[in-house]
């Protein structure tokens, strides 16, 4: 297998981003204007819970280039379960990758989920570039709306396949923004929309992590029967506060992600 370069990696995988989440590019340069340094706190990837798509196949490259697992969550919820890695260089963004427990769906479901796996080519399977080669089968909207039915993530993974859902900007790296009520308030300003689901910041000072995001942009996606708009991606925003030991809390909050997942509710 090639030598996993990350850089180009992640830029690969910011470009792809981009594609489905232009507005990303404007709230970017934004802050880049008004900052020396921005860093991009995490990216998170979605999966089935498959072995051949899993978090461990997701993984497997991120953890050649020098990351390791370093936190797992369940979300009963959402049947979802996660994990977080990180890379021994800070300034590097932490991956975060979550699966659908697709036993926890309804056998039709299961069986669109297990089709849709089955026409991953091998080549692209075998791949560093997996998590953000997209998707791999033709889709329809009625069964898009079948998945919606049970799980908001199995019907954005249907349409979307693997790639990243979200970026994330660090806070406590800007300058010109003290606070995520600040990021907020000037986001709003700007004509941004943000995900009020559980208020506009989730999580608090007291669990290490505060977060908001956009709304997932509404993209038009080709299905079978027609072209439709569906949510696609979001841009998140971060501010991490000192554990006792003084250190920078690294990890997540089960609750507040779950709230976070709703940035790609259909609306």
């Amino acid at each position: 297998m090639s030598h996993f370069n990350l850089e180009h990696c992640l830029t690969a995988m910011w470009d792809d981003y981009l594609q489905l989440n232009p507005q990303a590019q404007e709230i970017y340069q934004l802050f880049a204007q008004q900052n020396s340094t921005l860093l991009n706190d995490h990216i998170a990837l979605r999966t089935f819970d498959l072995p051949s798509v899993d978090i461990n196949k997701l993984s497997q490259p991120f953890i050649k280039a020098g990351y390791h697992s370093a936190g797992v969550y369940q979300f009963h919820v959402k049947k979802l379960f996660a994990q977080h890695f990180e890379h021994p260089d800070p300034q590097q963004p932490k991956i975060f990758i979550s699966q659908l427990i697709t036993e926890e769906l309804s056998a039709e479901a299961q069986r669109i989920i297990q089709n849709c796996v089955e026409q991953i080519p091998e080549n692209v399977l075998k791949s560093d570039q997996f998590s953000y080669s997209g998707r791999h089968w033709p889709i329809s909207h009625a069964t898009y709306l079948r998945l919606l039915q049970e799980s908001e993530y199995a019907a954005w993974l249907y349409a979307f396949g693997f790639r990243p859902n979200h970026f994330t900007i660090l806070i406590n790296s800007l300058s010109s923004h003290q606070n995520i009520e600040e990021v907020n308030e000037y986001l709003l300003n700007k004509g941004f929309e943000l995900n009020q689901a559980g208020g506009l910041i989730k999580g608090s000072s007291s669990e290490y992590l505060e977060q908001s995001s956009t709304l997932a942009n509404l993209v038009p996606v080709h299905f079978a029967e027609a072209v439709q708009r569906i949510p696609s991606c979001y841009y998140e925003f971060a501010q991490r506060y000192p554990l006792p030991s003084g250190e920078l809390y690294q990890g997540f909050v089960a609750s507040s992600a779950d709230k976070i997942f709703q940035s790609t509710d259909s609306r």
